[in-house]
């Protein structure tokens, strides 16, 4: 059985999602970051960083949230979330989790944590990776709509829009999410945690929306 080291409003969505895809038995881990929890000798043994999530397989220790995805979409290939190997939508499949790993949400971070970059200025770092992040969400919508739809690389569902639904704390940053967060695995992921008595969505999503808003 996996098991998922999460918090709410973090990462860890995106791999709860690709798990409840996938149809395979899993057991979440709280990893309470209001006590610190990640910062601790035991979890820092699971992953140096303290950064979640992690995934455990077996032998495996698997950190960073991409890695975590395609390891479980790859060893699951039933469930058809992400293309074949070698072929050119395997490559679009990585140029747009790329694109939102290390483009989007590294924005994104700025974003949500200016303190951590500006002190002071945080209120200004935030306003110019909020200008910066715009034309990226314009980059996708015009992605999704030359695509045809309805997800990032068309007619199937991938661990691309599993990641990006990850990464939404305000409405409709691109076209399908609300499609997305229908889909029955994603409601089942998003829910998943309140069975352990948690008044939120089980990531968080009723706590922290932001203020970035799509112009419409």
């Amino acid at each position: 059985m996996y098991k998922l080291y999460y918090y709410p409003s973090n990462a860890s969505l995106a791999p709860h999602i690709v798990l409840e895809e996938i149809s395979a038995p899993y057991e979440l881990v709280l990893v309470d970051r209001d006590a610190q929890a990640h910062k601790q000798p035991d979890y820092l043994k699971l992953n140096p960083s303290g950064l979640i999530p992690v995934l455990i397989d077996g032998d495996l220790v698997l950190t960073e949230t991409a890695a975590i995805c395609l390891h479980l979409s790859d060893t699951h290939p039933a469930a058809k979330l992400v293309p074949a190997l070698g072929t050119h939508e395997r490559a679009n499949l990585y140029r747009w989790l790329i694109y939102l790993t290390n483009t989007v949400q590294a924005e994104l971070i700025h974003f949500y944590y200016p303190d951590r970059l500006g002190g002071e200025c945080a209120d200004v770092i935030q306003a110019r990776a909020e200008a910066r992040v715009m034309p990226m969400l314009d980059i996708i919508d015009a992605h999704i709509a030359k695509t045809g739809g309805p997800w990032m690389l068309g007619a199937h569902y991938t661990i691309v829009d599993a990641y990006l639904m990850m990464m939404c704390r305000w409405p409709c940053i691109a076209r399908g999410l609300g499609r997305q967060a229908r889909r029955h695995r994603v409601r089942r992921a998003r829910c998943g945690v309140r069975a352990q008595g948690r008044s939120d969505d089980g990531h968080g999503h009723d706590r922290e929306t932001g203020r970035l808003r799509r112009a419409r």
